[in-house]
């Protein structure tokens, strides 16, 4: 399963968004709020508490990485 390109999250088969550049570039989203976030607001995962690579960044507990070394 592909993952959000915003929040991280894997994305089930028959649901979310699929955004292709024209540069061959190809982006999943899970809901329109990931979208929005990346493409409309123009945020940083880095930056948004909610997302994996946020939790990754500052060690917060949640993270996949995390549980797994753990």
């Amino acid at each position: 399963m592909p993952k959000c390109a915003f929040c991280g999250k894997s994305v089930e088969k028959g649901t979310g968004k699929m955004l292709i550049y024209t540069s061959g570039k190809i982006d999943f989203f899970c809901s329109n709020t990931c979208e929005k976030n990346l493409l409309k607001l123009g945020r940083k995962p880095l930056r948004v508490r909610w997302t994996e690579e946020y939790r990754k960044e500052h060690k917060k507990k949640g993270s996949v990485s995390a549980e797994t070394t753990a």
